[in-house]
């Protein structure tokens, strides 16, 4: 087997030591698997995926512990990670099968009828790595906060990591779950909102602005960081950073830039990208961009 075929064994539950050119190349391949997973099915949104990809390798090859076989659904012991954004599942399914939760062959029935594998993640289907539906954006924050506060009551010192779209901050229940948090001194919670900007009817700015974020954040009584999310090399050190803040009364919020369809150049930074698929020719300049030295496509 290549090196990126030795991913998709059970095996991976702390992988710390994969360096930053390791990272880049998971990354490079799951990308890949975004764009040919919508493509397959004429249907998705890889735009925020590809933007978010980084993210969720660095998460799930650096920094999360967590045991993908068996899957343990209430994840004592563990860290947990929830996905607001649901519509951005195609990123989501490729990190799992690619850390060993299920296997990379699966990743074949996206969207299809039957398949555990649908447009939004849901745990009906039974997929090992998902804890909770997702999609109804505006919910995710309040999961991960109630999940956190059973883990300081079950004396878990692992921590709950949420990510969350730009866009769906325009949701009330954020905004709630915001207060409760610092009002609870729920410390062992770190959040992620994806800040590219865009949303499915163009620009946040012009959809509803959302201006100051991180003012807006501390003033309801967050520790407040900022990143590159599409650069491993300062991604890597704000998400160490967030860790240490963790456990000071505080919840953690990462506001991290990024740019929706990143690694395609003709996707990127634009909000029409959102929920569209690549056709034929597009897959395959897509697919030029992400080389991968040993691809291991499903």
């Amino acid at each position: 087997m290549n090196k990126i075929n030795n991913l998709t064994i059970h095996k991976i539950v702390n992988p710390h030591n994969k360096s930053i050119e390791e990272l880049k190349e998971i990354a490079a391949q799951v990308r890949r698997d975004i764009v040919r997973m919508v493509h397959a099915v004429n249907s998705g949104h890889p735009g925020g995926s590809l933007g978010c990809t980084d993210y969720f390798v660095s998460l799930y090859f650096r920094m999360m512990n967590y045991k993908p076989q068996p899957f343990n659904m209430d994840g004592e012991g563990e860290d947990l990670f929830f996905l607001s954004n649901g519509h951005i599942s195609p990123v989501w399914y490729s990190v799992l099968a690619r850390a060993g939760f299920f296997e990379v062959s699966e990743l074949a029935t996206f969207r299809k009828i039957n398949s555990r594998l649908q447009g939004h993640p849901a745990t009906e289907e039974g997929l090992p790595g998902i804890r909770v539906a997702s999609g109804s954006l505006g919910q995710g924050l309040s999961v991960a906060v109630g999940a956190a506060q059973t883990k300081k009551l079950n004396k878990d010192s692992n921590l709950v990591y949420v990510l969350m779209g730009d866009g769906e901050l325009g949701e009330g229940q954020v905004w709630e779950a915001a207060m409760y948090a610092a009002h609870n001194k729920v410390d062992n919670l770190i959040a992620t909102v994806d800040r590219n900007y865009q949303q499915i009817d163009g620009g946040t700015e012009e959809v509803l602005a959302l201006g100051d974020l991180r003012a807006k954040f501390e003033a309801f009584g967050w520790h407040v960081l900022e990143a590159d999310g599409n650069n491993f090399e300062t991604l890597l050190p704000a998400l160490e950073d967030a860790k240490r803040a963790t456990g000071n009364g505080k919840p953690v919020m990462i506001l991290m830039n990024t740019e929706m369809g990143f690694g395609v150049d003709f996707m990127m930074g634009s909000h029409k990208w959102h929920g569209v698929a690549p056709n034929d020719e597009q897959l395959e300049i897509a697919l030029q961009q992400l080389a991968v030295e040993q691809a291991s496509d499903y």
